[in-house]
């Protein structure tokens, strides 16, 4: 076990303090450590999408950033889209276009759904699947998901505010 170093950071609105080694991922603190549990493990190597996070406004894979590179940084989880009020406009879509099956690969969908969305409220067909391209299912097929996501744009066209208000 090597030396542990100390790391504040914003996590879903709220300032976060917690020790990890230099080698370890943001992903294991997520998960081993902090109890987050929502930011899925698929392949642990860039290549899935499953551990989609959003720092600083872009979306990353928390299985590729060291955990000491979230000092000072205001992250986004999955934990984060959903309020006290109820599910985010893209969570509430996906369910209502049944574009999930067994959840490995939805919470980064929805997170990498969430990132466009910020930057593109009113995103194309094509845009939506290309910024999806980082993203694998292998239960739903992805025409439900990207459905869920061009409506969840006509819903809710700016995630950013419905988010920031339920932090």
């Amino acid at each position: 076990m090597g030396k542990k170093l100390y790391i504040n950071t914003t996590i879903n609105g709220e300032a976060v303090e917690f020790l990890c080694e230099p080698r370890q991922s943001l992903l294991e603190i997520f998960r081993d450590h902090l109890g987050m549990t929502g930011t899925k493990e698929g392949c642990n190597d860039g290549n899935c999408g499953a551990c989609n996070v959003i720092i600083d406004g872009v979306l990353m894979n928390s299985c590729l950033i060291f955990a000491v590179e979230a000092q000072d940084r205001k992250i986004v989880t999955i934990e984060g889209l959903a309020s006290p009020q109820g599910l985010h406009p893209l969570q509430q879509k996906f369910l209502e276009h049944a574009s999930l099956q067994c959840g490995i690969c939805t919470p980064g969908f929805l997170v990498a759904a969430k990132a466009l969305l910020d930057q593109n409220p009113d995103p194309t067909e094509h845009e939506v699947r290309h910024w999806l391209a980082g993203n694998l299912c292998r239960c739903t097929g992805y025409d439900k998901i990207v459905r869920a996501v061009l409506d969840a744009a006509n819903v809710a066209p700016n995630t950013e505010t419905s988010l920031q208000s339920s932090n």
